[in-house]
């Protein structure tokens, strides 16, 4: 993320300061049957799951450590931070619904709704509802110039040369609406405001940001180099003595030796370590491939949608600074269009009547296998379309199936893939790792709902309300505000 589009100074800030003040809420577009429906029909439990301070993952390890099943029979949606509340779906496959009921989670309520005939995937829900409590903030009547920037840019209205838009050189102080509110329209609701549709810093590691290098090691098949970048690769942030033991990886390749340095809450880490320990001394790159398989599968999967991740946001902050819009098409562009799916999440999971759209009213969601590229001929209808909030310009999520634009944006997208020496191709690997790829609305839209209130003598809090579209990140909207570091969030 190279830029903010954002010209006024930040608020400064900080983000969740107590779990509390980072409250996530699932849209739900997942639909169940009854408790006592038929299990052999049904045999996947869901449940709706309250969690402070917890990773979705960890929750996962225990609840099927109570439950004594396998790790890789509960499923969930959506990955959450772990800093927050969070409201989310989970379901767990041929469980006694009383025994999940049941379950004692310190920091977990769980709510069971009903069976289902499949798991519940990564992506079944159309969004999630933010409200984000910003406290210490510096400025805060600087969030009044932010929202004019973002509602500027939501339409293309914004100026200046995308190169200077982390500067921060224009402050555009502005006094809060007499009700309190920072970014209204003047009546204390909503405004709409856009951003691009960068993936945040979660998806590449919250504390230490690496998953995408294992992934982009994975895609060149360098499976060896991949367990380095996981198990080895000290980042500063970390315990002292956890750096030590990546270090000892790094020089050494001991993965025996690792086995005792590494600290037993790095499970994962050390699973590998077994895994290489369990092939023999003398180690191939069938080896390191299995060791990147001891790992869950959705892990698995992880390193390489955050490599694609990576390459997206690379794309992105190359179309800034090219000054190419996001909120309509130029000729060459990929576009989607909105969701009018006739066949809902609800209706794939328990056999409903469809509905027209996943969408919850007032959140749009781009529908990627509904895509058309842009020609001369067609570009003024496209615009009238993307105005309408009726389709989307995207970039890709490049695997082996992903088209390419054509014109400028077709030249961005190559040149990014040839500076990190990759290819559509490299993304037909085995098992979890191939990916076919597909595309991604580059802007990111939403109706946002900014109060102040006092949080003490001297200070005030932001309260920041929103909904996005499943695979969006609220702190790639929070970063335009606070104008702090992604991995200070």
């Amino acid at each position: 993320m190279d830029y903010y589009v954002s010209d006024a100074d930040g608020t400064g800030g900080r983000l969740r300061r107590e779990p509390a003040d980072f409250r996530v809420r699932e849209l739900e577009a997942f639909a169940s049957e009854p408790l006592d429906a038929d299990p052999a029909a049904y045999p996947h439990v869901l449940a709706r799951v309250s969690l402070r301070e917890w990773d979705t993952n960890d929750f996962a390890s225990g609840l099927s450590d109570r439950l004594g099943i396998s790790r890789e029979r509960v499923s969930w949606a959506g990955t959450k931070d772990k800093h927050a509340v969070t409201t989310q779906l989970f379901s767990v496959a041929k469980v006694d619904p009383n025994d999940l009921r049941e379950v004692a989670i310190s920091g977990a309520d769980i709510d069971v709704l009903g069976r289902t005939g499949r798991p519940i995937l990564f992506g079944d829900l159309a969004g999630n509802r933010f409200e984000i409590t910003v406290r210490d903030a510096g400025a805060p009547t600087n969030a009044e110039g932010v929202t004019a920037d973002l509602r500027a840019f939501a339409t293309g209205n914004h100026g200046g040369a995308a190169g200077d838009r982390d500067s921060g050189a224009d402050n555009h102080d502005g006094e809060a609406n007499e009700d309190g509110s920072a970014g209204s329209t003047g009546d204390g609701g909503p405004v709409t405001v856009g951003v691009p549709n960068y993936f945040g810093q979660q998806r590449f590691g919250s504390e230490r940001p690496v998953t995408h290098e294992v992934g982009l090691a994975i895609v060149r098949g360098n499976w060896k180099g991949a367990v380095l970048a996981y198990v080895g690769n000290p980042h500063e942030r970390e315990r002292e003595s956890t750096r030590e033991a990546r270090a000892y990886v790094d020089e050494t390749e001991d993965w025996a030796g690792a086995l005792d340095r590494l600290p037993r809450r790095l499970g994962y880490e050390r699973s590998m370590c077994h895994r290489l320990v369990e092939r023999g001394p003398e180690l191939d790159a069938e080896d390191y491939r299995a060791a990147l398989e001891a790992v869950p599968a959705n892990l698995q999967r992880l390193f390489v949608n955050a490599a694609q991740s990576f390459v997206f946001n690379r794309i992105l902050s190359a179309r800034l600074e090219r000054g190419l819009p996001f909120h309509e098409p130029v000729a060459g562009d990929v576009v989607c269009f909105a969701d009018r799916a006739a066949r809902s999440a609800a209706e794939r999971s328990s056999g409903q009547r469809p509905r027209d759209s996943d969408a919850p009213d007032g959140l749009a969601l781009p529908d990627t296998d509904r895509t058309q590229r842009v020609t001369e001929s067609r570009l003024r209808t496209v615009r009238r379309h993307c105005e309408r909030g009726r389709a989307f310009v995207t970039a890709p999520l490049v695997g082996t199936e992903t088209g390419l634009a054509d014109g400028e944006p077709g030249e961005i997208e190559r040149t990014v893939l040839d500076d990190l020496d990759l290819a559509p191709a490299d993304f037909d690997r085995p098992g979890e790792f191939g990916s076919t790829g597909t595309r991604r609305a580059i802007l990111l839209r939403t109706d946002l709902d900014l109060t102040r209130a006092p949080d003490t003598d001297t200070e005030e809090a932001l309260t920041f309300e929103f909904a996005l579209p499943k695979g969006s990140y609220a702190t790639v909207v929070l970063r335009e505000y606070l104008k702090r570091d992604p991995s200070d969030l």
